[in-house]
């Protein structure tokens, strides 16, 4: 099978979200707010959790949906950054 281009390939978008047990609330804040259909698109995947904070990786489209989804949950969660690589988003 041959590789994928690299103008094929999703472009993604690193976020830093800050709240209490954040991981059980970014999905249930997705999930309410643009439903199925958008969690599927925005393609949300973990890279560093703890239990006040995580680094979270989604598609560059839904970035501003899923930052809107965060601030009308009921749970406070903060986007402390949003960055293009990890490397950045660790300074």
């Amino acid at each position: 099978m041959k590789p994928l281009n690299p103008s094929m390939k999703e472009n993604k978008r690193y976020l830093l979200v800050k709240g209490k047990n954040p991981k059980q609330h970014i999905e249930k804040a997705i999930l309410e707010f643009i439903g199925i259909n958008g969690m599927s698109k925005c393609g949300l995947s973990f890279i560093k959790t703890t239990s006040t904070s995580a680094t979270i990786c989604i598609n560059r489209e839904m970035v501003e949906k899923v930052r809107a989804s965060l601030v009308v949950y009921s749970e406070k969660m903060i986007v402390e950054k949003v960055s293009g690589t990890l490397k950045a988003l660790g300074k």
